[in-house]
């Protein structure tokens, strides 16, 4: 026999869906801390890096521009109504846990992998993975080095608070080879110590390392990426893990991103795509789904502003990281499933 909590969900549902239930479209009183506090303050309070070219940092004007501050205006698209109304807060690998856990920041997009050990320890969440990476190894161009087992015996740069130190002892033991790491407090003095000779290889996220290498001298004609990765590292934007509602809200503005690009609208077509009416995502603008908004704690449309703000998930990575983007970085995993890759959204329904 079917339960009555079931019957319910189901007669719910298919009220909604046909539009017979009449529901006001402010935000529910449970819409979630974090949500009230931004939508009280009017911004958004997103901690970036302090500068990884490609994913966070200033342009001449002084603007914020990247993957990761792109991924931050469109949660201000969806949860305030305005991509503009964010406050990047710039921070070392050492220091974004702190600032999350101290409620500095409503959301961390920094490069950082997903762990038990920070889920379950540090009591933090981490809605969805954005980018599906692994830590890996550069050398300079002329370097003899083929792959990391022959960096045994060599100083390797890491940067200090992020699980690639781990990753480095864990491949080099395991392997009965000597490795030094030198672990420096931010990714800019990682890079210089590299540059300037104090060690033989630089280990990060492969993302990381593109972004690096684009500022050093000469670029990708004098600094090269080895082929093998050591560890998978699911780069995933991170919440403080008390507030249910904000992390089902950030989850689903990075899924509908993905969704868009699935369903073929972009920033430019969006407009059209709802119009026509033919994607789960028109579905999404309708106030037939106004109970779906007010759950999340938004006003109908929000899936829209986010896409609208900046695009799909294609166009970011292409616009950020892709192979035309200084990055140079091909898609790989983070293609969508439909194409070979990982990058895969649930259902709406």
């Amino acid at each position: 026999m079917m339960s009555w909590s079931l019957r319910w969900s189901k007669l719910l549902s298919s009220l909604v869906c046909a539009g017979s239930l009449s529901l006001p479209l402010g935000p529910p009183a449970n819409a979630g801390d974090v949500l009230d506090a931004l939508t009280s303050r009017g911004v958004l309070n997103c901690g970036v890096s302090e500068g990884i070219p490609g994913f966070s940092e200033r342009d001449a004007a002084g603007r914020w521009q990247g993957f990761d501050v792109d991924v931050c205006r469109a949660v201000a698209a969806a949860a305030l109504g305005d991509a503009e109304a964010v406050a990047f807060v710039p921070l070392r690998a050492s220091t974004r846990f702190p600032a999350l856990q101290a409620r500095k920041i409503d959301l961390l997009l920094r490069n950082t992998s997903w762990t038990l050990t920070r889920e379950a320890i540090l009591k933090l969440q981490f809605p969805a993975v954005l980018l599906y990476d692994g830590q890996g190894f550069m050398v300079p161009a002329d370097s003899p080095v083929r792959a990391p087992s022959e960096l045994a015996g060599a100083t390797v740069c890491i940067e200090k608070g992020t699980t690639h130190e781990r990753n480095l002892r864990d491949y080099f033991g395991l392997r009965d080879l000597p490795v030094t790491p030198l672990a420096i407090d931010s990714a800019t003095g990682v890079a210089d110590a590299f540059r300037t000779g104090r060690c033989q290889s630089y280990s990060a996220d492969v993302s990381q390392l593109a972004a690096a290498r684009s500022r050093l001298p000469g670029g990708r004609q004098s600094w090269r990426i080895l082929d093998e990765r050591i560890s998978k590292e699911p780069l995933a934007p991170v919440v403080w893990g008390g507030d249910q509602e904000w992390t089902t809200l950030v989850r689903w503005v990075i899924h509908t991103l993905i969704l868009a690009e699935e369903w073929g609208a972009t920033q430019a077509n969006l407009d059209q795509v709802l119009a026509e009416g033919r994607t789960p995502l028109s579905r999404l603008s309708h106030d037939e789904r106004a109970l779906l908004a007010r759950t999340l704690g938004l006003t109908p449309g929000w899936a829209a502003r986010a896409v609208k703000a900046v695009g799909n998930y294609g166009e970011l990575f292409e616009r950020h990281l892709g192979p035309d983007s200084p990055l140079g970085l091909e898609r790989g995993l983070n293609r969508l499933w439909t194409q070979g890759g990982l990058l895969y959204a649930p259902s709406i329904d």
